[in-house]
């Protein structure tokens, strides 16, 4: 029988090398966004990345690129308002969300972003896949019903990465595989594929970099 949302197998040697080379090459941060006026012009593919904060969403674009410092983890959890731009070359660009599900912003600022992201989501034309980060020790949460919901309404089609797979024992991450499953069900924007990621032990990197690379 087939799973449903099965997990993603290794790439070929074309994807993987698409991937290499893709993220081998410059990686530049372009801005930060605030607002739809400011948005850098649609001239070529875009993925972005979600997750709620300490979700690992900074450590993993850095693992992606090979760079320390690209994307900068904050202390302060919801720290990161702005939409953030970085160029793959001249081909790509890979766009860092803020994090969500935090309490201590002041709600006027919440519901800023939450605008913003929601125009952004649904508006992108050149947006072709959102990757959903879900912390590998929590699963999905209340708290990430609510974006998978604003993406279904958005029609954009998202892949859920679970993140920090090295911190729980081969069981525990096999019943949070099957806690996903569950919950993607009943998304219909749901990419039919999990990742299953260690930014610190390099697993799944290849593979998010070739999916990233060979995307059309």
């Amino acid at each position: 029988m087939n799973l449903p949302f099965p997990l993603a197998e290794a790439p070929d040697d074309a994807a993987r090398e698409a991937g290499r080379l893709l993220f081998a090459g410059p990686v530049d941060f372009v801005k930060g966004v605030v607002a739809m006026s400011g948005l850098p012009p649609a001239d070529r593919l875009e993925v972005c990345f979600a997750g709620r904060s300490n979700v690992g969403k900074s450590s993993l674009i850095n693992a992606l690129t090979g760079r320390k410092n690209l994307a900068r983890a904050s202390n302060t959890p919801g720290r990161t308002q702005e939409i953030n731009f970085f160029a793959l070359g001249d081909t790509r660009y890979m766009v860092d969300l803020p994090g969500y599900g935090y309490a201590e912003a002041p709600v006027a600022v919440v519901a800023k972003w939450q605008a913003l992201l929601r125009a952004y989501l649904a508006g992108r034309q050149t947006l072709r896949r959102a990757f959903v980060l879900i912390d590998t020790r929590h699963g999905v949460k209340a708290v990430d019903q609510e974006i998978l919901m604003l993406l279904d309404r958005s029609a954009l089609a998202f892949q859920v990465v679970l993140t920090k797979a090295d911190k729980v024992s081969a069981t525990e991450r096999a019943a949070t595989i099957e806690q996903v499953r569950g919950a993607l069900a009943k998304h219909p924007a749901a990419y039919p594929e999990l990742v299953v990621t260690s930014s610190e032990k390099g697993d799944g990197i290849e593979t998010l970099r070739a999916i990233i690379a060979t995307l059309v």
